[in-house]
């Protein structure tokens, strides 16, 4: 999976909110920074060039789906920001939110509890 340019996984979230949308209907949802009509259109073509958007065409307008699901995206996002930042160590990663001050006791006893019944 080729990661995603920031750009890139906005427009992904957008389309996975929405399901199916033509480049109008993207443009729509955009709250900030809207790109003009022809770059959008073009960040969409680049996500389809890099598998994760397909496309039903109606003429020579196209209706654009998401190829690949939140969560496989997700999935590897995680898997390579462990790998990289954390030395493929979960311990590592939940030691930095608990110094960070981002992950409280109770959700670490649910994070044990969650373990111990997967045993």
């Amino acid at each position: 999976m080729q990661k995603l340019t920031n750009k890139e996984e906005e427009i992904m979230h957008i389309l996975w909110k929405l399901e199916k949308a033509f480049v109008k209907d993207v443009l729509q949802e955009i709250k900030e920074d809207k790109p003009h009509y022809n770059t959008l259109s073009t960040i969409i073509r680049n996500l389809e060039e890099k598998g994760y958007v397909g496309y039903t065409a109606f003429g020579k307008t196209h209706q654009y789906y998401p190829i690949v699901t939140k969560e496989a995206y997700r999935k590897g996002f995680m898997n390579t920001a462990i790998e990289h930042f954390f030395n493929n160590s979960y311990k590592n990663v939940v030691s930095f939110f608990a110094k960070e001050e981002k992950i409280s006791v109770e959700e670490l006893k649910d994070i044990i509890n969650i373990i111990e019944q997967n045993k």
